[in-house]
């Protein structure tokens, strides 16, 4: 399926349904096609994010992470976009789409690579306050979503 996954680090917006429509049109073979759009939120005052990556190598973790999942479920096309750089509050921030003939296969692997995106991919999130920037530290909340992928599926 190598062939059939796409994945970006942009800069630029995107459209999620133009997204999810070019990854399933013509598709008589897939039952389930499943997405998510992170978004970036205004909590606590925050006024902005700056997502720092070198995308050649978010690029190629990213697509290592695809691979697994490709050999955990059985996908028909996946594809993933992450912006970087300077992102307001209600801009989105990332898009997963995962396709399979089946929706637990769909829903799963999308799972995975959004746990994968927001604990081990390498992009830094540096938030902008009124009491000034920070960076962000990983939460816990997020690594123990992520470990349940590390042990063996049934």
């Amino acid at each position: 399926m190598a062939g059939l996954a796409r994945i970006s680090v942009q800069t630029a917006d995107f459209d999620p349904g133009a997204e999810a429509e070019a990854l399933s049109a013509g598709r008589t073979d897939a039952g389930a096609l499943v997405t998510f759009t992170g978004l970036c939120r205004a909590d606590d005052g925050l006024t902005g994010l700056e997502l720092e990556c070198f995308v050649p190598m978010a690029e190629a973790e990213i697509t290592r992470q695809v691979a697994e999942a490709e050999g955990r479920w059985p996908l028909l096309g996946v594809r993933i976009i992450h912006r970087h750089g300077p992102l307001r509050p209600g801009e989105r921030i990332v898009f997963v789409a995962t396709l399979s003939s089946h929706r637990r296969a769909a829903f799963e692997a999308a799972e995975f690579l959004m746990d994968y995106l927001k604990t081990a991919a390498p992009f830094w999130k540096k938030e902008h306050a009124p009491g000034g920037p920070r960076w962000v530290a990983a939460k816990a909340e997020d690594d123990a979503a992520a470990a349940r992928w590390t042990t063996p599926r049934e």
